[in-house]
């Protein structure tokens, strides 16, 4: 059996689907029943857990031959660096009581760091307390995720202006898209090749960096208007976040995140990481993502 946490979401519902279609029994793990109903209907077996209760992810895991782990980023609580220091632990204390044979944590670029980079940390954090489990873990980091842009297409398409906190606008940084990750994270949790190594770090991105200049220009190709990367002064990055309705703690992990990716520390880890590349273009994603924002925009 294996047991993907957070299936409902991008990258989860990729590694349920490729698990399924190579004929393997999957647990999706949601928070609702809602959101397993399109996991259930390609034959997956479907549970509710909150990470903040041990016995809801224990009960999740039972039975599991190998469990894939996410940790989302509360952004909506008060303290989210707290809460989500909770998820990791109440989730641990349950995979310590009942390992399965493998466990591969949704990680982040940067996690190697344990302090001054933001959201990274939380990450360093889940793999630190990971390493408790007596299992084969798999830590894969992921570049920034494509999908993200998505929060942003909605202004790029009615102003033609993209805000940018990565600084200069042309610096070439790692993406990814959630699809390609959730493919990889598939084939390691079938992959034996490196059952002696553990942790075993991987790192994915696409085969192209990319710049936010070139998101603006890539957006206003594919939506037929000018869009202009607009760099945002470092002194206005807090107000800007809190103003589009991020708590004042998540905007301060935010924007560490960013003064990291712009002191260039933000990257794979060449001495431990066995690096993989995505296939899915900046182009490719952005098309995929725009004709329900437009959709969306065009209703109102």
């Amino acid at each position: 059996m294996f047991v993907i946490f957070g299936a409902a979401g991008q990258v989860g519902k990729v590694s349920a689907t490729v698990l399924r279609e190579a004929g393997h029994a999957v647990r999706a793990v949601v928070r609702d029943r809602q959101q397993g109903e399109e996991l259930a209907r390609i034959g997956c077996e479907i549970a509710l857990a909150d990470l903040l209760d041990t016995a809801s992810v224990a009960r999740a895991i039972e039975g599991a031959y190998a469990v894939q782990i996410l940790c989302p980023v509360p952004r909506a609580h008060a303290d989210p660096a707290a809460e989500m220091r909770r998820m990791i632990n109440s989730s641990v204390d349950a995979l310590e009581a009942n390992p399965p044979q493998r466990i591969l944590a949704l990680s982040d670029y940067g996690a190697e760091h344990a302090s001054g980079t933001g959201i990274s940390t939380l990450f360093h954090y889940l793999e630190t307390q990971l390493k408790t489990v007596d299992t084969q873990l798999t830590f894969l980091r992921s570049a920034e995720h494509m999908h993200n842009w998505t929060r942003m297409l909605p202004l790029m398409l009615a102003r033609g202006v993209l805000p940018s906190l990565h600084h200069p606008v042309s610096k070439l940084y790692p993406t990814v898209a959630a699809q390609d990750v959730g493919v990889l994270a598939a084939e390691l949790l079938l992959d034996d090749r490196a059952l002696n190594v553990s942790p075993r770090v991987v790192s994915i991105e696409s085969e192209q960096r990319v710049s936010t200049f070139e998101v603006a220009r890539t957006v206003g190709e594919l939506a037929g208007s000018q869009v202009i990367a607009r760099e945002v002064p470092r002194g206005e990055w807090n107000a800007m976040l809190q103003a589009a309705g991020l708590g004042e703690r998540y905007a301060r992990l935010i924007v560490d995140l960013y003064d990291a990716h712009n002191a260039g520390r933000i990257d794979f880890e060449k001495e431990v990481s066995e690096r993989y590349f995505g296939a899915t273009t900046l182009a490719q994603a952005l098309a995929g993502m725009l004709p329900a924002v437009a959709a969306v925009a065009a209703s109102r």
